[in-house]
């Protein structure tokens, strides 16, 4: 019976040290560090947090071609490949259309260009209730999965990625 209430209490304590946590609003942080690809000179790190159900993505980068650049998650997290490929393709959970998220059909992994200066220097912070990490909902979970920065621009028309080019940076999303 002493064991009973002592795992009894145990799981109190563990419910509401979560709830406690989750009140505070913050989830998880993850930090990634993305490495070039495709022969190119890019560099950069990046982190997602989790807040009150919305992930916010920031993230800077080095070795750039100034003008606009697209970045998306990809199913995998596997940057093994000299040209990104092994990361596969948009993750799109949902089978949805390639689009912008947030903006009518979108793969979950659609998250749009930044541009970078003439330095070569560009960032982003891109904001969504359309993820988690590390949850239980597949359709949202963004673990296991990577990010890519291409060469050029998305046009979030073209089926099935955007026609924005090589992959000149690669980040897998593990903890």
């Amino acid at each position: 019976m002493k064991k009973i209430l002592v795992s009894i209490v145990i799981i109190i304590a563990v419910i509401v040290g979560c709830k406690t946590n989750s009140s505070k609003g913050v989830a998880s942080k993850l930090n990634v560090i993305f490495e070039p690809k495709s022969s190119s000179n890019v560099q950069g790190t990046g982190f997602f947090t989790e807040k009150n159900n919305q992930v916010t993505f920031t993230a800077k980068f080095s070795g750039l071609k100034p003008g606009i650049h697209a970045i998306h998650i990809h199913e995998k997290s596997d940057c093994s490949a000299a040209d990104g490929s092994s990361a596969g393709g948009h993750w799109n959970p949902t089978f949805k259309k390639h689009g912008k998220l947030g903006e009518g059909d979108a793969h979950k992994g659609d998250i749009g260009n930044f541009t970078a200066d003439d330095l070569g220097n560009g960032s982003i912070t891109f904001n969504t209730n359309e993820w988690c990490i590390g949850c239980e909902d597949k359709t949202k979970d963004i673990l296991g999965k990577s990010l890519i920065v291409h060469q050029g621009a998305d046009d979030y028309v073209s089926q099935p990625a955007g026609n924005s080019g090589a992959r000149v940076a690669c980040s897998a999303i593990i903890k």
